[in-house]
């Protein structure tokens, strides 16, 4: 289990000495997905004359920390644009920090600074969350059970993909281990019966911490 971020992307901007800083922090499962989300920002603020980054990935297969000064002094963008991921111990987060040079130069104190003054308030925006080894499961009940299923995903944290309303009712749902036994295991304790349900993949799922 590690600490991430609920949203998929949010930003903040700053202006120093005439230059603009725009930082974009988004939830990224992947490097893969981390480096496609740094070619459509470069693609979005083409005109800007730098797009530095950092982020941290951690999944099944990767556990990975990368940054780019993209044309700054070496060490002062990305590198403290990950300091500080560090520091708040994020993972599954990218933040991408672009500038439009205002015509005054800051030095490398100035743009350390700047760098992670735009980072840092654009991570006072986000909702922390945990992330954890988790299943998306499908699971049916009948229509007299809905209501009662709903209340139960509410109270134990559960998030709800979508539904789809046939004969009866099927969901789509997010669970960890322990939620899905007490789910399904515990069937005769809940205000509900499960009629069937089906594990559909295992899938790094998210939690809120705050609300």
């Amino acid at each position: 289990m590690f600490k991430t971020i609920k949203e998929e992307n949010v930003q903040a901007e700053i202006i120093e000495k005439k230059s603009k800083f725009i930082a974009n922090v988004f939830y990224v499962e992947t490097s893969d997905k981390a480096e496609e989300i740094i070619k459509s920002i470069n693609k979005k603020y083409y005109d800007a004359r730098h797009n530095c980054y950092a982020y941290s990935v951690k999944n099944p297969n990767e556990n990975i920390k990368r940054y780019s000064d993209d044309g700054e002094p070496s060490g002062t963008a990305g590198a403290p644009m990950l300091n500080i991921i560090e520091k708040n111990n994020i993972n599954n987060i990218l933040v991408v920090v672009t500038r439009y040079f205002g015509g005054i130069l800051l030095g490398t104190g100035g743009l350390v600074r700047a760098y992670s003054e735009a980072t840092i308030k654009a991570l006072e925006k986000v909702t922390y969350a945990k992330e954890e080894c988790g299943i998306e499961l499908s699971v049916t009940v009948n229509y007299s059970d809905f209501e009662n299923l709903k209340y139960f995903c509410k109270k134990n944290d559960i998030y709800i993909i979508n539904t789809q309303y046939n004969n009866c009712v099927e969901c789509t749902i997010e669970v960890n281990n322990d939620e899905k036994n007490k789910l399904i295991a515990n069937n005769d304790k809940n205000n509900f019966k499960i009629l069937n349900y089906k594990v559909i993949k295992e899938k790094n799922i998210r939690k809120n911490i705050e609300n």
